[in-house]
């Protein structure tokens, strides 16, 4: 979920069906969120550390290139996974060259599963480097903030460019907001602008599409986190689940920029990738809808 509850940012929230109502889990539930999360809490800080005391090393020695640092955060996510007890497969592959990858927007649990298999920094909103736990973890990764404001447009593409330029794969959710995972929002085309640079004609962004199966016989919903559901809520439900679903990262052909006539076609041509995604995987219930202009 990108957007921050406050007036401004809530109105561009997805909201659609009203989630189930949360229900709190019983003894046997709380058992497994204790067996779960202790071992989640401990493993994911103990990976920040490593991750900081790294940099300590290659920040001096290397600058923006980080050789080792994604390594770990890749490890850290597979091992996330594991702990909550969360299927994971993988179709296709990440790509090897310089751009970007963008994918739907489900949960908070996309970071976990476009981490694990690729080397990659996600672009968020500055907000979220103000966010206890989240935001320390999102800097220590090297996320790259943007501001939400028109008149920040300029410093925000020259910022995304400059870390291209350094070699880094940045990874974005142009629905900007979170669904439920069974339908894909229009991308907004905003933030390809900063990929239509002929300074770097040999850009591509892959898109992908993530797909969420919820444990046999479960609301297919499960894993979703949108609207107005709060985190702990939703965190508290995905330790105490008796059985889990899977995730499934599909990887599609990368996309060559320079193709694209400006970036409202890129937007609409990755959108109908991911969608078709979904689509193919049986996940969308949607009806098909082109980029915003």
């Amino acid at each position: 979920m990108t957007d921050a509850p406050d007036p401004q940012t809530r109105r561009l929230t997805w909201h659609g069906a009203e989630p189930a109502p949360f229900e709190a889990p019983g003894a046997g539930g709380w058992a497994r969120a204790v067996l779960r999360g202790v071992p989640l809490v401990l493993f994911v800080l103990t990976g920040l550390l490593l991750t900081l005391v790294l940099r300590l090393v290659e920040r001096p020695v290397f600058g923006l290139h980080r050789p080792l640092t994604p390594k770990l955060t890749r490890a850290v996510c597979r091992g996330a996974l594991a702990i909550l007890g969360i299927g994971y497969r993988v179709t296709g592959r990440p790509m090897a060259g310089r751009g970007a990858m963008v994918a739907n927007h489900s949960s908070w649990l996309d970071i976990f599963a476009l981490n694990a298999p690729a080397e990659i920094y996600f672009v968020s909103k500055e907000e979220v480097g103000g966010w206890p736990g989240i935001g320390w973890l999102a800097k220590a990764t090297g996320t790259v903030f943007i501001k939400r404001e028109r008149r920040e447009a300029t410093a925000q593409v020259k910022l995304m460019r400059e870390r291209l330029a350094a070699g880094h794969r940045l990874s974005f959710f142009p629905e900007g907001t979170s669904t439920d995972g069974r339908r894909v929002l229009p991308f907004k085309p905003t933030l390809f602008a900063a990929f239509l640079s002929p300074d770097q004609p040999d850009l591509e962004i892959q898109p992908v599409s993530l797909v969420y199966r919820a444990a046999e016989g479960g609301d297919p919903r499960f894993y979703g986190w949108w609207g107005d559901m709060e985190f702990g809520p939703h965190m508290l439900k995905m330790l105490a689940a008796r059985r889990h679903g899977t995730i499934e990262v599909i990887y599609h052909a990368p996309v060559r920029v320079a193709d694209h006539p400006d970036r409202k076609a890129l937007a609409r041509r990755l959108e109908a990738d991911v969608r078709a995604g979904l689509e193919g995987a049986g996940a969308l219930e949607d009806q098909p809808a082109m980029a915003e202009a």
